[in-house]
């Protein structure tokens, strides 16, 4: 078998052969023996090297922003007390699913009956005095038509019906109140959802009606639930321009997609979609606040978990993608090497995107039809002929996908 000489090896058999040649033959001969030697020398000339090409695969992709997010409940509720008094008994099981209405706690009523049933009373006794003023009115009336009173007799009289009136409206308000009051010893849940522990056992004085009253549980909602992100100033200004330019709508009016991935998943299973965007970049952070609205029908899903977050960034649109082994690093440069018709190395610079499917999306550089080295880069450099092999760059995508795994 006949390897390869070195350009040193070759020097080294040109000498040796020109000193054999003018030792022990005569000019004429030494002359033929030379020729020779460069024949045999350039027969053992090294092979172009030999490299795997690929054209770009074309393909429709679409780009997904990745952001990391906090779980929160559409509504989440502090259970407090609307009244003063002793709690008389709970009505959950700590942890447990409440329907809207359901019973929750019960503070003693006795004292609120107690002022409602003498509200009552009241108005029993307004009534009376209301009827009796409307009775002396009208025998006032037919008085004052026989001339039996004066004028002033009878507007005192009527004075009175009103007065009669008014108290027995406020009265009917104090019953109201009373009553109220009654309903407010009776805790339930104003939201369906999980409940918390009680805060507070049964048998302690509780406070009510102002800002300190005691909290006794609180209720999250759980499907519905949100999702809280932020994004970069530049990401805002992409999604701004995206949308000025109808490539992409914002998320302010258009219901954009959005992926969920919880901790312990491979892939971004949950899907929903964007509810808000807030109206303001935050000083301190130079971020803004975004919201995704996902649907939890199994309640897995619960308020403070964090989750990574893909939101719908671009596409769909027709893209170039090549294997991640075929782009080389010159500084701050991308570059790959391309293979013209006569299997010349020329190099290219690129711009290259994300990873999509094992493949790293060209946004600039390639129009699509070129040979791409895909394999041997370390044995290419501009201007270099090469002895280029076909291969496809999803093939090659996968080896290197392989290769990782097998790591």
């Amino acid at each position: 078998m006949i390897y390869p000489r070195t350009p040193k090896a070759m020097s080294n058999g040109i000498r040796q052969c020109r000193a054999k040649a003018l030792l022990y033959l005569s000019p004429t001969l030494a002359i033929t023996l030379l020729a020779g030697c460069k024949s045999d020398v350039q027969a053992t000339a090294p092979l172009p090297p030999t490299v795997s090409v690929a054209q770009p695969l074309a393909k429709t992709v679409t780009d997904w922003d990745e952001y990391t997010g906090r779980l929160e409940a559409v509504q989440a509720v502090e259970v407090r007390a609307r009244v003063s008094g002793y709690l008389e008994s709970v009505h959950f099981k700590d942890g447990a699913i409440v329907n809207k209405g359901d019973l929750l706690f019960v503070i003693d009523p006795r004292p609120y009956q107690a002022i409602a049933n003498q509200a009552k009373a009241e108005v029993t006794r307004n009534k009376v005095r209301l009827d009796l003023a409307r009775n002396n009115v009208e025998r006032a009336e037919r008085l004052f038509k026989s001339r039996a009173i004066s004028a002033e007799e009878l507007d005192a009289r009527t004075q009175e019906q009103r007065q009669g009136l008014a108290s027995l409206e406020a009265a009917k308000a104090a019953v109201d109140a009373a009553e109220l009051n009654v309903e407010f010893t009776r805790v339930r849940s104003p939201i369906k959802g999980r409940v918390s522990r009680e805060l507070v056992t049964t048998g302690n004085l509780v406070s009510g009606g102002s800002e300190g009253a005691t909290l006794l549980t609180t209720i999250v909602s759980l499907d519905p639930i949100y999702v809280y992100f932020t994004a970069d100033e530049r990401a805002y200004l992409r999604y701004s321009r995206l949308a000025r330019d109808g490539s992409r709508p914002s998320s302010r009016d258009a219901e954009n997609p959005v992926k969920l991935q919880l901790a312990d998943e491979k892939d971004f299973s949950h899907e929903g979609r964007m509810d808000f965007v807030d109206n303001r970049i935050d000083r301190a952070t130079g971020t803004m606040q975004g919201r995704a609205l996902f649907p939890n029908p199994d309640m897995l899903l619960i308020a403070g978990l964090f989750a990574k977050v893909k939101l719908l960034g671009e596409g769909p649109y027709p893209a170039l993608l090549i294997p991640d082994e075929a782009i080389g690093t010159d500084q701050s440069q991308k570059f790959v090497f391309i293979i013209d018709e006569q299997n010349v190395a020329r190099r290219k610079t690129i711009l290259p995107g994300r990873l999509e499917d094992g493949l790293r999306i060209v946004r600039e550089g390639l129009k699509g039809d070129e040979r791409v080295v895909v394999d041997g880069l370390q044995r290419v450099r501009p201007g270099l002929t090469v002895t280029p092999q076909a291969a496809q760059a999803k093939e090659k995508a996968d080896e290197s996908a392989t290769v990782n795994s097998s790591r």
